[in-house]
């Protein structure tokens, strides 16, 4: 999937193999990025293999490793993905490759505490479980900074993302998941008032990300910020390429 003609430089995007509509504002979906992107589907690596507690098996990383240089190889000025659990791979992915590298929105955490006078930020995630469970560590991240609220909870989430079927159990439900999100998120702010902002550990989050700011009043952040700043530090090269 790509909305890049051939040769043109372009931001790497590695997805899972799943099966869910990618709407627009899905870090899977092409459309929702300013610029070009070619995503690449890593085969076999389902949203249950990825996320689930203690971090994906090893044995996955090969295929991302092989999708990462791949899309280096052809061009890509950058790479991202699609779900924030693969942080686990992320030191070893970014050693694999020669441009630079965000597996997860969670990578941002040390920037937006300091952006933010250290203060707690909330954290959005599909799965708390597997968050908490080796994803935080995998960040470096300190469980006593972070407010935590996940989505087991959501059916239209949980029945139609975190599934192994290759065709979920009920119909996508944006409009259920996007008030589910701002029902999340208005719960961190009560149990902490002082968060500074909202992360989204997920990919599949970014699409509601206006409503939860309308619903708080916080900045949100996500992968998609990594991508534009990828694209953005990358602008100056492009332009002298030319």
């Amino acid at each position: 999937m790509s909305n890049v003609d051939a040769d043109s430089p372009f931001l790497g995007v590695l997805m899972l193999d799943t099966a869910f509509p990618r709407i627009p504002g899905d870090a899977g979906n092409a459309a929702s990025y300013p610029f070009p992107v070619r995503i690449s589907i890593v085969d076999g690596a389902g949203a249950l293999d990825i996320v689930k507690p203690g971090g994906p098996n090893d044995d996955l990383l090969e295929g991302f490793i092989k999708a990462a240089r791949q899309l280096e190889e052809e061009g890509a000025i950058g790479l991202i993905s699609t779900c924030g659990f693969l942080v686990h791979f992320q030191s070893r992915l970014a050693q694999a490759v020669n441009v630079p590298i965000i597996m997860s929105g969670l990578s941002l955490f040390p920037l937006l505490r300091s952006a933010l006078g250290n203060r707690p930020i909330g954290v959005l995630t599909a799965s708390t479980a597997s968050l908490t469970s080796g994803a935080l560590d995998a960040a470096q991240i300190d469980p006593d900074q972070v407010h935590i609220a996940g989505f087991e909870g959501c059916p239209a989430f949980a029945d139609t993302i975190l599934t192994s079927e290759a065709t979920p159990s009920q119909a996508f439900d944006a409009k259920a998941i996007e008030a589910y999100a701002v029902q999340n998120a208005r719960k961190l702010i009560e149990q902490c008032p002082n968060i500074g902002c909202i992360l989204l550990e997920c990919g599949n989050l970014p699409p509601y990300a206006p409503a939860i700011r309308d619903a708080t009043g916080l900045p949100v952040f996500s992968i998609m910020d990594a991508a534009h700043m990828f694209w953005s530090a990358s602008e100056g090269q492009l332009l002298r390429a030319q």
